[in-house]
C-alpha cells in the first residue's frame, strides 16, 4: 500500500472473492452462480439500441425496474430500493445504522466483518450453535444493527419466518437486516413483515436465482423511512450506480419471473440428488435451503479435496477458518456438472484409499 493511505484503512482486512481463474476451463462450483443463462427476454432487452444509448446517463431512480419489482412483490415503489449488487445495501446499512454497533454470526457472509471494520462499527460476533444453527436467542434485545443471512452462507441453513419476526420484534430501537441472497432455493422471505415492522430491512439480489451475477443488481424492501435513508446515501455517493444495460436486463428478468422460478426448482432437485449421492460416499452435509451445500468427508480433509478437485478441473470453495476447515462449500450446477463433480470425487476418494 502507498504512504498516502489513511491510517484508518491500513489494517483493513478486505473481502476475498471466490476464485475466477483464467488458466484453463473449469467446472465452476465455487461462487454460487446460476448454471442457467438469463432468459431470452433478457438477451433481447440488452440490444443494440440500448448499447447506442450508453452515451446517455441512465435513470438514477430506476423507475421502470422499481415499478416492476413493486408490482411483483405487491408493495409500493416507496418501499423498494435498487442497488449495484446487494453488497451496496449491506455497505450502506453498516454506514447508516452502525453507530451503536452491529451483531452477526461468527460463521456467515464474510463481507459483514469487512463493512464493520471499514466504517468503524463495533461488532458483536455471536457463535453459531453446534451443528452450525443460528443462536437465535442471542440476537434478541440487542438494539444494535442486527445482520442475519437467511439462508446462511456458507452453511445453507435457514431460520423460519416466525424466528425472524421474534428477532425483529425484540429489537424495536434498531434495524434488523435479513440478507436473503439465497431465499429462492427453499427459504421463506420476510419481505411481507416490512408492512408490520418499520425496523426490518429485507435484502435480495439478482445474482443467484435470477442469473445476473455479472450484471450487479440488488434490491431491498423496507419501510419508506429506511428506503429514504438508503436513497440519501446513494445520492450522496453515486446516484447513477445501476447502468443502463443492467436496468434493461433487470426489468426483463422481473417480467419473465416464471422462467427463473422454474430454474430454482431444477436447482433444488439437483441439490437433493447431489446430497443423496455424496451421502452414499460417507459425506456429512448440512441441511441446505440455498443453491449450494456445505459438506465434509471423513476420508479426506476439506483442503485436500478442494485442491485435488481443482487439479482435475473442478472448482469448489474452501475456507481456512478452524471451525469449518474440514468442510467445503459446493455450488449446485447443472445436473451434468454435478455428475462430473461426483465422478471426480469418487476418483479422488479411490486414489486416497
Amino acid at each position: 500500500m502507498s504512504e498516502f493511505l489513511s491510517s484508518r484503512f491500513s489494517g483493513l482486512e478486505e473481502y476475498t472473492p471466490g476464485e475466477q481463474p483464467q488458466d484453463k476451463k473449469y467446472i465452476k462450483l465455487n461462487t454460487n452462480e446460476s448454471p442457467y443463462s438469463p432468459s431470452k427476454k433478457v438477451i433481447e432487452a440488452v440490444n443494440s439500441e440500448e448499447v447506442k444509448d450508453l452515451r446517455l446517463y441512465c435513470d438514477p431512480d430506476c423507475k421502470k425496474l422499481k415499478t416492476a419489482l413493486a408490482e411483483l412483490y405487491e408493495v409500493s415503489t416507496e418501499n423498494v430500493f435498487l442497488s449495484n449488487g446487494s453488497d451496496d445495501i449491506l455497505n450502506f446499512a453498516f454506514m447508516a445504522y452502525g453507530d451503536r454497533g452491529a451483531a452477526y454470526a461468527d460463521i456467515t457472509y464474510g463481507f459483514y466483518s469487512v463493512f464493520a471494520e471499514l466504517h468503524g462499527v463495533e461488532s458483536q460476533i455471536i457463535p453459531l450453535n453446534e451443528g452450525f444453527t443460528l443462536n437465535t436467542d442471542a440476537f434478541k434485545g440487542l438494539n444494535k444493527l442486527v445482520v442475519i443471512a437467511n439462508p446462511n452462507a456458507p452453511t445453507g441453513i435457514a431460520i423460519s419466518l416466525d424466528t425472524v419476526e421474534a428477532i425483529v420484534k425484540s429489537n424495536p430501537e434498531s434495524v434488523v437486516l435479513i440478507d436473503e441472497a439465497y431465499v429462492d432455493f427453499g427459504g421463506e422471505s420476510c419481505y411481507k413483515l416490512t408492512e408490520k415492522y418499520s425496523n426490518l430491512l429485507c435484502v435480495q439480489t439478482f445474482s443467484k436465482s435470477r442469473s445476473l451475477a455479472g450484471g450487479r443488481l440488488g434490491f431491498a424492501i423496507a419501510s419508506k423511512e429506511i428506503i429514504d435513508d438508503l436513497e440519501k446515501i446513494k445520492y450522496s455517493t453515486n446516484p447513477y450506480n445501476i447502468n443502463r444495460l443492467t436496468q434493461a436486463a433487470g426489468l426483463a428478468t422481473v417480467k419473465d419471473n416464471g422462467y427463473y422460478l422454474e430454474n430454482c426448482k431444477r436447482i433444488i432437485e439437483t441439490r437433493e440428488f447431489t446430497v443423496a449421492e455424496l451421502e452414499k460416499l460417507g459425506f456429512e452435509i448440512l441441511p441446505s435451503k440455498a443453491n449450494f451445500i456445505f459438506a465434509k468427508s471423513n476420508k479426506i480433509s476439506g483442503k485436500e479435496l478442494y485442491e485435488s478437485l481443482k487439479e482435475k478441473g473442478v472448482l469448489i470453495r474452501h475456507f481456512e477458518k478452524p471451525r469449518i476447515k474440514d468442510y467445503n462449500r459446493i455450488t449446485i450446477g447443472s445436473r451434468e456438472e454435478m455428475e462430473i463433480f461426483l465422478k471426480t470425487v469418487k476418483e479422488i476418494l479411490g486414489e486416497t484409499v
